[in-house]
């Protein structure tokens, strides 16, 4: 499985990141080990949300959605 997830920072509330990974944990981990340069410097964070896809592909395509500007308010109002 591929997912797309989108941790919270502890230290910011209502800051997200929106990312792909086949490792939920241990990509979390990575980001509070502040090992991923975008989000190092608000770590710690908590998984909020992810979506599991048996087609990687298409977990790319949604990743790619939630970054659209018109669609970040979805992602942080729905997800």
């Amino acid at each position: 499985m591929t997912y797309v997830y989108i941790p919270r920072s502890l230290e910011i509330a209502q800051l997200h990141y929106v990312g792909v990974t086949g490792d939920l944990r241990g990509r979390l981990k990575k980001h509070n080990a502040r090992e991923v340069s975008h989000t190092a410097k608000y770590a710690p964070w908590e998984m909020k949300t992810y979506v599991a896809f048996a087609d990687k592909a298409r977990a790319f395509e949604f990743e790619k959605y939630l970054k659209s500007p018109s669609d970040r308010a979805f992602a942080k109002k729905r997800l």
